[in-house]
């Protein structure tokens, strides 16, 4: 089992960055791949980036590839979610997640959730 918890969302401007981590307890970290959720006000969870087990593979939904970037640091046991020139379409709580299923982009993928972190882009 693991558990997993988000930092570093805030309130940012459009056009700003944040970098979100997610760290993880255990010491399986990393036969997990890892994958970042989202969900926005009023709409469904949606699918943002997903690593694998080594970070050898990134996976995105193609309107964010290209500002955003997953890495993960297996030494440290954290995920990262880069996220530059955000818009505040971007505003969401943003849950990290752990499975088996590398590359996933269903919730279904994904055995253990972290709390999410709200990220608040204004204009």
């Amino acid at each position: 089992q693991v558990q997993l918890v988000e930092s570093g969302g805030g309130l940012v401007q459009a056009g700003g960055s944040l970098r979100l981590s997610c760290a993880a307890s255990g010491r399986t970290f990393s036969s997990y791949a890892m994958g970042w959720f989202r969900r926005a006000p009023g709409k469904e969870r949606e699918f943002v980036a997903a690593i694998n087990w080594n970070g050898g593979s990134t996976y995105y939904v193609h309107s964010m590839k290209g500002r955003f970037t997953i890495s993960r640091d297996n030494a440290k046991n954290t995920v990262y979610l880069q996220m530059n020139s955000l818009k505040p379409e971007d505003t969401a709580v943003y849950y990290c997640a752990a499975g088996y299923v590398s590359g996933s982009s269903s919730h279904n993928g994904y055995d253990y959730w972290g709390q999410g972190t709200q990220v608040t882009v204004s204009s």
